[in-house]
């Protein structure tokens, strides 16, 4: 069966259909191309049809101006940051699912049901396959050790993928160890925090930094791309880990609305993306890890190495958000 899609647009051009018209209708900030074919899986295994809006910013605001009366069932979002704006909001609800609570880690999801994890991704070292062994690089406390000095690049700061490192950071360590920290990562930089994360992949492979931090998925993107294919070419992914800890991950997540119009095909769609089937189409099309059981990524993931992941709850992380955001900005990170 194919799937009925009614509407990508962006926010400002966007108008659901009403609910009658459509099961289970999803407010994403992933693109469209990257959710469609875990969509059409889900079609084809319930005959419950979607319609999806993609929205590149204000998701909160929308819900929260839609009140009672939104169409909207289901988010679809990236970033713990994101998923607890929504649960802040009061635009999310608990959800009671026996399937859910076995498929993703006590970790990966909220202690209230608000929201689960759906696929993760590791904030990672990208390093010159010439200029680094990729011995040297084995914890992110190493960052900020002198030997560094001038060979790294990163993004902004105050950028949700490293207010997210910083904050497991403080979590770890508390936040003297991690002003310090900061302060070492900064003096090792090769040039003020600027771009993306593929823009420091790209700087490696210009010869103006050896390593980056980025997230897993570009790697991806990277060799999908022409141009970009020779950037990732040129690096090796590693895996640190927070000193006896894991690896730093985020996540891909689902939640339902608190006015979501149509809750059971809701519910059927999260307990689908649970699923070994939904988890490994899902991951494969992201370039990011499935988290339920018996799962595994996809060919080319696996291809970059396995690591363990740092266990604590990603709520706890948010908490401290704003602890990480004050201490960058002390240090004036991107100064």
């Amino acid at each position: 069966m194919t799937i009925r899609t009614a509407l990508v647009a962006t926010a400002a051009t966007l108008t659901l259909a009403p609910a009658a018209q459509a099961d289970v209708n999803i407010y994403s900030y992933r693109q469209p191309e990257l959710i469609q074919p875990v969509l059409d899986a889900f079609t084809e295994a319930t005959d419950i049809q979607t319609n999806v809006a993609f929205l590149d910013k204000g998701m909160v605001e929308r819900l929260k101006a839609e009140g009672a009366r939104s169409p909207a069932d289901i988010i679809l979002t990236t970033d713990i940051s994101r998923l607890a704006e929504a649960v802040a909001a009061g635009v999310t609800q608990p959800v009671e699912s026996d399937v859910l609570a076995t498929a993703i880690p006590d970790y990966l999801r909220d202690s209230g049901n608000h929201w689960f994890g759906v696929t993760t991704r590791a904030r990672i070292v990208y390093a010159s396959k010439d200029r680094v062994d990729p011995g040297e690089v084995t914890t992110y406390e190493d960052l900020a050790d002198p030997k560094w000095q001038g060979r790294i690049c990163t993004r902004s700061g105050t950028h949700s993928y490293t207010l997210a490192l910083v904050a497991a950071m403080i979590h770890h360590h508390g936040e003297e160890a991690t002003r310090d920290w900061l302060k070492g990562l900064k003096a090792n930089l090769a040039r003020k925090p600027q771009g993306n994360d593929r823009a420091q992949v790209k700087a490696i492979w210009s010869g103006e930094c050896d390593i980056s931090l980025g997230n897993t998925y570009y790697m991806g993107q990277m060799l999908e791309d022409e141009e970009q294919k020779a950037w990732a070419e040129s690096v090796n992914v590693l895996f640190p880990v927070f000193e006896g800890a894991g690896t730093h991950v985020n996540i891909s997540g689902v939640a339902m609305t608190k006015s979501a119009p149509n809750q059971d095909d809701a519910l059927k769609f999260m307990e689908f993306l649970a699923s070994e089937q939904a988890q490994e189409v899902y991951a494969s099309v992201v370039y990011e890890y499935p988290v339920a059981p018996g799962t595994e990524p996809s060919e080319l993931v696996a291809s970059w190495g396995s690591f363990t992941a740092d266990d604590v709850n990603l709520m706890e992380l948010a908490s401290l958000r704003g602890a990480a955001l004050r201490l960058v900005e002390e240090v004036d990170f991107d100064g």
